[in-house]
């Protein structure tokens, strides 16, 4: 699918509420667009626990694929979400067509 994307100039975007560790590997082997996720922490080599900046949650979700979709100058209906939880929902609000992928209740 992403190939195919790709192949039709379509932008891609993972937004995740899990860690940059995780998303931007996926961004470089996927061949992704755009990446928007957690960063942790690390000092003198060490994780501390904490989440650097704000936390990506629903509203961060939503409001990343409204800035992304405005500057790249898309309508609502050129927008497609696939989302698997209750912290997708204000962001597939924000797009043409919503799928949920073996979604959470």
């Amino acid at each position: 699918m992403l190939e195919r994307l790709r192949s039709l100039k379509i932008k891609t975007l993972l937004v995740s509420s899990g860690f940059t560790f995780f998303t931007e590997r996926l961004k470089g082997r996927l061949s992704l667009d755009y990446t928007l996720s957690n960063t942790l922490e690390i000092k003198n080599g060490k994780l501390t626990g904490k989440v650097v900046g704000r936390i990506v949650d629903a509203q961060t979700k939503a409001a990343k694929l409204c800035e992304l979709r405005d500057g790249l100058r898309l309508s609502r209906e050129q927008v497609i979400v696939i989302g698997d939880g209750a912290n997708d929902l204000a962001m597939m609000a924000e797009a043409g067509v919503s799928i949920a992928y073996h979604a959470k209740p």
